[in-house]
């Protein structure tokens, strides 16, 4: 089957950086569309950040200016770049990929499992 894991989610003060990745991994053909998308206690989840198959990239607008999206397709790797951490940024973190297992097979979307940013003040 198909696996996503996500890593480098932590602790940080305002105003620090961190760098989330998330693989793929398993019976992969193709992998469309990638994104993060967050959930903090009692809030609904947000998409943050995607990045479809054709380069282009889309943000939150609370995210816009500090957090970075990018993919390494060779690695089936995809990449969150967050700087100017605010303690609203506080959530659990997860990325999905709209992945293709094989040749004429439908695209299906895969969740990680999620890693947790904790920005403090």
């Amino acid at each position: 089957q198909v696996q996503l894991v996500e890593s480098g989610g932590g602790l940080v003060q305002a105003g620090g950086s961190l760098r989330l990745s998330c693989a793929a991994s398993g019976r992969i053909f193709s992998i469309n569309g990638m994104g993060w998308s967050r959930q903090a206690p009692g809030k609904q989840r947000e998409l943050v950040a995607t990045i479809p198959g054709d380069g282009s990239t889309n943000y939150a607008d609370s995210v816009k200016g500090r957090f970075t999206i990018s993919r390494d397709n060779a690695e089936n790797t995809m990449y969150l770049q967050m700087n100017s951490l605010k303690p609203e940024d506080t959530a659990r973190y997860y990325c999905y990929g709209r992945i293709q297992m094989a040749s004429g097979n439908v695209p299906r979307s895969y969740w990680g499992q999620g890693t947790q940013v904790t920005v403090a003040s």
